[in-house]
This record gives C-alpha cells, structure tokens and sequence, in this order.
C-alpha cells in the first residue's frame, strides 16, 4: 500500500475509477508535537532471538507456535524495496520517477546507505522478531546484477542479481534469529496499487507461472526452518475491467488460486506457513456503483483448507487514510464513504472485527490466525491529527486483541538534515548512514510503538485442539488428502472431496456438495487400501435407513471424502482405523433442516449457507450416508449414521 506523500501523485497520476485504490492522507495537517517522551522496546541480541525459538512454525488454533508448541507472536516489519519502486512513467533511472523518490534497484531499501548487521540491529532494537518482506516475481527471473551503487554500504553484494541479494538478506536475517515471511507484493517491478499490472496474482503472468515461481522459493530456502511463510500475494484487487473474486471457480477465484498454490507449496516444503489475504477492492469507486474492501469477510462461509491443515494463516491490512468502503484516493477515484479514521471508536472496533478478527474466534470451520500484516502512518513532518488518533487507536485495538502484525515500512531514506523522503519508514538513513528512526528524538509514533511491541501477550505452550475445516465441491475436486494426491483418481467423472490425512468426515451439506471434517477425537489410521464404496454392500447390523440408498463404510474404517455427480451422491471414501470402531449407532436426517451437533463442531459458523445440513458430534464418526431419487430428491444426502468413536 502506498504510503505517505506519494499517495497524491498516485492519485494523480491514475485517470481510471475502475481500479484506483490509492489517495493522499486527509487534510489538516498540524505542525508536529515536540519530541515524544523516550521510549525504548526490549532489545534482543541476535543471539537471544535465536535462542528464543525454534523453526518451522505451524498454528493451534488462533494462535501460531513453534516448533516445541510454544507461541510465536509476529512482530514484524515490511522490509519493502524488492517488490520495486519505480511508479511507471518516466526514466526508470530518475530517482524522483520512484516511490518516495527512492529507487530501490529492486533489492531490500538501505543496502546502499548502511551496512546489513548495522540494518539488522536496528530490526532489534524496534523489538522485532519477524521480517515480511515483499519480492517481485521479476525479482526470480531477473539475471542483470544490480549496479554497484545500489549495495554502496555492502561491498560483498557488489556483482549480484535481486535474486542473489534476497537471498544474502535472507541469510542474515535468519541467522540472527528473525523469522522471514516472504510476500508476493508484485508480479512486475512497478510500485503498486493502481492500475499498475499487479492487480491479480496473475495479471502479467498465468497463474501457473505464479504458482511454479512460488515452488521455486520454496525449495530455494526449504533447508532454513526461520523462512517460516509464504505470503502468496498482496492487496489483490480490481483491474480496468474485472473484479477478483471469492469462491466463483473461474480464473478470477482468489479462494481457489490460494488453494491450489498453497498445496503445491506444502507438497515442496511442508515446513512453511501459508498465508493468505482477503480481497483488497471490489468495485468501481464512485458514489454511484457497487464497491467495498471485502478483506477477509467471504472466510466466514467459504474458509480454505490446506493438505496440512495447521499451517494456515489469514492476513489483512488497514491503513486510516482508507475505509470499509473507502479506496483512500482524493479527487478522481474517492468517496463519500468514512474513512477508518473517521470512524467512532466503537464503529472501528467493529469495522476491524467484521474483516479481518473474526477470524481468531475459536473452533470454527474459519479458525485461524489473522496477522495485520500491513498497517502504519507517518511519524514525522506535517502530522494530521486524524491519523495520529487512528494510529493510537489501531494499536490499542491489536493490544487489546493480542494480533500479530506487521507495520509498513520498516526502511527509507532522509537527507542530509534527518528529513525522511517516506515520513511512514520506522528507520530512514541519509546518504552517509545517518538514522532517524521512530525511537530517536521527534517520532510521534515512539510511544504507540512501544505499547504495542511491549503489550502483555499469551505465551508459552498452546496446547492441541480440534479443528474444522471445509469441503468445497462447488466447480470441481477439493483433494486436500496428501495420500489421495499421491495415488490415481479413485471416483472418476465425478466431484470428489477429500479431507486432510490428519481428519476425518463428519459433515454434508444438503444439494450444495459442501462437506466438513475435523480431528476431534480422530482415530489413528492404519496402513492399507482405503476403500471407495459405490453400492450396499458394507451395508450390515439392518436397514438404517429403510427405502433409501446407502452408502456404508466397511466395518473398522470410517468416511475421509465422497464424491457427487451434480449434487448426487455417488461414492464414499473410507479409510482403516488402527482398532476397532464401534458399530452401533444412530441416523441423523436432515432432509427437512439443520441438524447440527448443539456444542463444539464449528456450530458458530456456517460452511454451507443456504442449505441443509448434517453433522455427527466430535465424538461421532461418519460412517455412511443415505440419499434417494424418490419424491424429487434427486440424490443428495438425506441422512448420515453417526456411530460412536469409543
């Protein structure tokens, strides 16, 4: 997101409404206070990180944890200056043609002012202890060397392409304890967020060059457990003509391309965390036509699943300038909507919960945790009273919340005085090195900053918990099953779900082919055939359903997926239980409503909306399922038998 000054020559220099998602701060600019009271976070070594815990990490629940279970609160910063800076007209080599009148040679900002050790200590003294940090898909493919000048501070790098320099950073960040995020901000080097060719994970490139360069990174750095994540793509939004969408199954699905990205990731490194931002803008910015910023709300219905279920994290990003409804351009491209800055505090609170926290809450299908992985305001210079009182009010909303997040940007550059080009960079060095940083004399942010990194936070061990996760067959296979990806199409012709290894069946949904599965008391499986069952013949113990077809697990395994034909049933997949299972049990229908379990089971969130559905409790098993094509049912589930796990 454009910070700061450059916000109005965005604005400017975008003459379509179609896709314009940038704007200036407000009006009202104040002369700034004076020096902030000295505020200092605690300061650990890069040793002392290191120390502090160890890689890879995974998520329980809300909350993400390391590798001994304990949790990880990211505290990161944006490290911006790979994804490019040049704002797309004029000489690429004119410095004031970039954003800020910065020109990061495409490569992490400051590498030319400030040697990397003296870059990452002030990382440190911030309180950091995670590092997102933003690359162009140019930045894989491009084999020039960056001139000299751009790693003046850093002689060692002198000869090197992007690529090669984000591979050093990587290096040193990891090696003195921060975790790396990686984030795909851009497909090209051009500075976003107009209609600048980077509106879609695949505008200027297929999705699946998208999805290969990600692989690519992903075993690039797969031996180093603190790369911890992959930020699949940043502020995905409309472009001239089309919207990104939410779960429609067509080339515009964002639900659908983090699917598919997110598995092919885990199949290369199933080390790393996935993380995935809501829909950034939706909409023709005009007082007159549809728009908004969806963010994370479509979750609540239609949540993603990954082949490893516990690696999945939700992103969002807020900045005061922008609203719910608010682009955060001015003149050509803005509203009369309220901007985030304008809210009360009360219609904030709920502004922040309704896009992005819901997410947190627990055992839910959508369950995840949610990092604020952009937000920030400017520190220095001309303050406009407006956003100072957001910023204050964010932060207190993250502590109250205890959320991880990321503020934007970490590093810019001053002059020669200690003025900052980018008053929003929380560390900005002159030419000679100099800093002027959020803690030295003269941030108003220092105190705000400071709360947050210091707020009190749940630490220490997260204990394992069940989880929920959806099935979605709503335009073709949901296989989130690594051993079913590895083994051939076991229901040819046919939509097909399959659960994650660690899960099991437990739900259906009526006519819509969404399904639900959990590891709530998940019994061990053993080794041997899974089994698809297309008729009665593991039907045993009676007639549970009389009149109506069923199919029925073989004794001793119990439903993992299914498949449809249209919205009929047509087989079910059951895989072996290490012990036996009890075979007594009861019929649950749901023909005629909801018939849902009244505790646990994601009972607070619908992951069918609009239709029936039936789900045995967490201490059931599905162990089969009956449908008819009598008095127009036309195949789809009419009831399940739910039999006991002990």
């Amino acid at each position: 997101m454009t910070p700061g000054t450059l916000l109005r020559r965005a604005t400017a220099a975008l003459a379509t409404v179609s896709a314009l998602l940038i704007g200036s701060p407000s009006a009202g600019a104040t002369t700034p206070p004076g020096p902030a009271p000295a505020a200092a976070p605690t300061v650990l070594t890069g040793a002392q990180l290191a120390a502090s815990w160890t890689g890879p990490l995974s998520t329980r629940g809300r909350w993400i944890v390391d590798a001994a279970g304990n949790r990880f609160k990211l505290k990161s910063g944006n490290w911006a200056g790979a994804q490019g800076t040049y704002e797309g007209s004029g000489d690429v080599n004119d410095v004031t043609n970039h954003q800020a009148d910065q020109n990061s040679h495409n490569i992490p900002l400051g590498l030319d002012r400030t040697p990397v050790d003296r870059i990452l200590a002030d990382f440190h003294a911030l309180g950091l202890n995670s590092i997102r940090l933003p690359f162009a898909n140019a930045l894989v493919h491009d084999t020039v060397p960056v001139p000299d000048s751009a790693v003046a501070a850093n002689p060692q790098l002198k000869g090197k392409t992007p690529l090669q320099i984000m591979d050093a950073v990587v290096a040193a960040l990891t090696a003195d304890g921060f975790a790396v995020v990686l984030n795909n901000h851009t497909t090209s080097y051009r500075f976003c967020c107009g209609l600048d060719g980077n509106e879609r994970w695949n505008s200027g490139q297929t999705t699946r060059q998208w999805i290969d360069d990600w692989v690519f990174l992903a075993k690039r750095y797969q031996n180093n457990t603190r790369v911890v994540g992959a930020d699949l793509r940043n502020e995905v939004r409309r472009d001239t003509w089309n919207d990104a969408n939410w779960g429609w199954g067509n080339d515009h699905d964002l639900n659908k391309a983090f699917e598919e990205a997110g598995n092919e990731i885990l199949q290369a490194d199933p080390d790393l965390l996935i993380v995935m931002e809501g829909i950034n803008w939706q909409g023709i910015p005009t007082d007159i036509t549809p728009h908004g910023r969806p963010m994370l709300t479509p979750v609540a219905t239609l949540s993603n699943t990954l082949i490893h279920s516990d690696k999945l994290v939700y992103a969002a990003h807020f900045y005061g300038y922008t609203g719910p409804n608010h682009t955060g351009a001015t003149g050509t491209g803005e509203t009369h909507d309220p901007r985030y800055e304008e809210l009360s505090p009360e219609a904030l609170v709920k502004a922040v919960d309704d896009e992005a926290l819901f997410v947190t809450r627990d055992g839910q299908h959508f369950t995840a945790p949610v990092w604020i992985s952009e937000f920030g305001a400017g520190g220095r210079g001309p303050v406009d009273a407006r956003e100072r009182d957001w910023f204050t009010r964010f932060t207190d909303i993250l502590v109250r919340n205890d959320a991880d997040f990321a503020i934007w940007p970490l590093v810019g550059w001053t002059d020669a005085a200690g003025t900052p080009n980018d008053s929003w960079a929380m560390v900005g060095y002159s030419a000679t090195g100099t800093r002027n940083g959020v803690l030295d004399p003269g941030d108003w942010r220092a105190a705000d900053w400071t709360k947050l990194v210091e707020a009190p936070a749940r630490s220490g061990r997260i204990a394992p918990g069940p989880r929920w996760n959806m099935l979605n067959l709503d335009y073709g296979d949901y296989d989130v099953s690594a051993t079913m990806l590895a083994r051939p199409d076991w229901s040819p012709g046919n939509r097909k779900g399959n659960c994650p290894d660690t899960q099991r069946l437990v739900g259906l949904g009526r006519s819509d082919s969404r399904g639900l599965c959990t590891d709530a008391g998940q019994p061990a499986k053993a080794s041997g055939a899974w089994t698809t069952v297309t008729d009665e013949r593991y039907v045993t113990g009676g007639d549970w359903a009389s009149g109506y077809n069923k199919l029925q697990c073989p004794d001793r395994t119990f439903a993992v997926g299914y498949s449809v034909r249209s919205n009929a049933m047509s087989a079910l997949l059951c895989a072996p239980a290490t012990a036996a299972l009890p075979v007594n049990g009861r019929v649950l229908w749901f023909d005629h409503g909801d018939n849902r379990p009244a505790t646990g089971g994601s009972t607070g969130s619908d992951w069918a909306p609009g239709y029936y559905k039936g789900q045995c409790a967490d201490g059931e098993y599905l162990a089969g399922v009956a449908f008819t094509w009598k008095w127009n049912h036309g195949g789809v589930p009419d009831a399940l038998l739910c039999r006991p796990l002990a």
